[in-house]
């Protein structure tokens, strides 16, 4: 068949070959639309080869960041490969920088449009199939995304493969106070390490807050049983993890019970309202493990694990005297939730033999 290239010949070409979009176009339309005469030209080429890894698992690789001479824009970008050894190609390296760059300096929605766009005389798609041709695996550009702000932070691992970017809402005596960027690069470095998913509490599901509360219920009262067979102290059952749980109507009733308990202690009711602001914090800490785990504001502040994240940022507010706001961030890690290669290397030299 030649003639007219459709929609249609491009995906039936795509499924046949693997290869990308426009490769796939730029085949067909070569060959005036002969299918047989597009596929040969692209094994020609050495896309064919570079479409054969499309089927192999691409979880390792790197993730880059970039922004901004002002620091008011910043992009996080993950590229994956099979092994970590390309990880550490140059040429790799250099690949993935081009991408952050290139999602930083334009408005790229996402990676399939960026696969169709030009840096340069090549289209993403191209250079991508390139660099699969010269290394020899899969190469897949997985995700990006961008923060634009009154002031971004970046930060990336010395391992290349976590990074994180912390965005602020600042007026200008924050943005010319160098505590302040010190601030906004500890509290990126936090994100980093301690791998936040949400802002705040308010952020989460409250049917996901209901079954992790009574998983967590399960796994205490498991525990307890093996506790109780070895004669150690048991644990108190959790009854909340969360300050979505924690109403007010709950909390004036913990406050009024911690009150009868001091009264009853004999403690002066006229020193309670120094004693009884401690243990509600104390309450809430106890009730508050799924905020701690999942979301910024609301974890131990790494480096200092007496106060929040949330806390510290206020008692700098104060101390700063300018006004700033942590509005938002994003963490990657490579590879975080891709299926991972099992290596056997006797099935994979015995399927070789075959």
């Amino acid at each position: 068949m030649a003639g007219k290239v459709t929609a249609s010949m491009v995906k039936e070409l795509r499924e046949k070959t693997g290869v990308g979009m426009m490769d796939a176009k730029k085949a067909l339309v070569e060959k005036d639309g002969n299918m047989d005469a597009a596929m040969a030209f692209l094994k020609e080429k050495g896309l064919a080869a570079s479409a054969k890894k499309a089927g192999r698992i691409a979880a390792e690789g790197l993730v880059a960041v970039v922004a901004n001479e002002n620091n008011t824009k910043a992009a996080i970008a993950e590229v994956n490969c099979e092994t970590d050894f390309v990880g550490k190609n140059e040429k790799f390296k250099a690949f993935v920088s081009q991408v952050a760059n290139f999602v930083n300096d334009n408005n790229v929605k996402d990676v399939e449009t960026l696969m169709t766009m030009k840096d340069g005389d090549l289209t993403f798609e191209e250079l991508q199939s390139s660099l699969v041709a010269t290394i020899g695996e899969k190469i897949s550009t997985r995700r990006f995304e961008t923060l634009n702000a009154d002031y971004v932070h970046t930060y990336l691992h010395s391992n290349g493969r976590v990074a994180a970017l912390v965005a602020f809402k600042a007026d200008d005596a924050s943005l010319a106070n160098d505590k302040f960027k010190t601030l906004a690069k500890n509290v990126c470095m936090h994100i980093a390490a301690m791998k936040p998913s949400k802002l705040t509490y308010k952020e989460l599901d409250p049917k996901f807050v209901e079954e992790e509360t009574k998983g967590a219920i399960e796994r205490v009262k498991k525990d307890n049983e093996e506790r109780a067979r070895l004669g150690k102290h048991l644990l108190n059952i959790p009854r909340f993890i969360s300050k979505l749980q924690l109403t007010d109507e709950i909390l004036t009733e913990v406050k009024e019970e911690i009150k009868k308990e001091l009264l009853a202690a004999g403690k002066p009711e006229k020193i309670l309202d120094k004693i009884i602001p401690g243990k509600m914090e104390r309450f809430i800490a106890d009730n508050t493990s799924l905020d701690q785990e999942h979301c910024l504001l609301d974890q131990f502040y790494a480096l200092d694990d007496k106060k929040t994240v949330g806390a510290i940022l206020d008692e700098k507010k104060k101390e700063l005297g300018s006004d700033f706001e942590l509005i938002s961030f994003v963490r990657y890690e490579v590879g975080d939730g891709l299926e991972k290669r099992e290596e056997n290397f006797a099935e994979e030299v015995a399927a070789q033999m075959k």
